[in-house]
This record gives C-alpha cells, structure tokens and sequence, in this order.
C-alpha cells in the first residue's frame, strides 16, 4: 500500500485510502464514472460496444503509457500480472487507468528477470512464461504479453463499430 500510494501517473488509478479491520479489507480509488473497459469493448445482451475508433485508440495509448511508468518511470520496477479490460478503468472523458494491483510484484531497477514461486494472472491473459516455469525468469515482457492480448481484444470487438 506504501508504495501504491506514493505512484502517480494519469494513467494509474490514484489511491485514495484504505482500511484494514480483522479480515475486511477497502482500498478506495478516485470513482471512475465509465467504469471497467470491459463493459465497453464486451457486447453485453446484445448491446454494441459504445465507443469509437479514436476513444478505443485513446484507450490502448493511455494503457500503454500507464504500463511504461510502471516499468520504467518509478524509482522501482512494478509488474501487473495481471492487465486485463476488467482492470482498465475508465474516467468520465474516457482516459484509461490502471488498477487493481493485487498481483503486483516489486523489483529493483537493474533487475532483468524475477523468479516466482507460483503463477500469478489470469488464464487467457498471462505469458507462457508464467504457466510454463521452465522457460526461465521472468520480466516486465509478461506484462507487455498481457497488453496485446487486450489490444486483439479491442480490435476483435472493436469490429462491431467498425462494421457500422
């Protein structure tokens, strides 16, 4: 929580606060009017996706200059593990934020590769690297993975506007 509260890039959900009490947990973020990407790239009962070509290029941009920062632009490296629609939350003009740091892990900068003791991510979105442990360690690429497996996503569903 220190260091999440001390991370600051517009396309980094901000920390409020939070709250530790026995076994319940709160972390509050500034709200975030349009809510998760997910909701928005997802046809949902038949609903079509409501944003366009710019706001989904606006999108990919914001979520990939939040992920730099992350890896780069902190006096630490941060990996995600786990960068997904659900986790992009949406602002009320539509700028993306990273959230939900769950999964995160912290490195020194002058670390290539980490080890882990376990797979961390979700099934779909987390690079071979993290379901196979034999390829070796593993570095901020995992990430990058999990970013254009969102990106063919928006594309995939982004072809319901583009049909229009």
């Amino acid at each position: 929580m220190a260091t999440i509260e001390r991370i600051y890039h517009v396309n980094v959900v901000g920390l409020i606060g939070f709250c530790f009490e026995g076994s319940k947990q709160a972390i509050v973020y500034d709200f975030m009017h349009n809510g998760s990407l997910e909701k928005h790239i997802f046809s949902q009962g038949g609903q079509e996706t409501s944003l366009d070509c710019n706001e989904v290029y606006k999108i990919a941009l914001g979520v990939a200059r939040g992920i730099e920062y992350l890896h780069r632009g902190y006096v630490i490296q941060i990996l995600h593990f786990d960068i997904k629609p659900h986790n992009i939350l949406l602002d009320k003009d539509f700028n993306p934020k990273i959230s939900d740091f769950g999964l995160a892990k912290l490195y020194p900068t002058d670390y290539n590769t980490i080890s882990l003791t376990a797979a961390r991510g979700t099934l779909g979105y987390m690079a071979l690297e993290l379901v196979y442990r034999n390829l070796g360690g593993v570095s901020y690429k995992a990430d990058v993975y999990s970013f254009g497996k969102l990106l063919m996503e928006m594309a995939r569903e982004g072809t319901i506007w583009m049909q229009m």
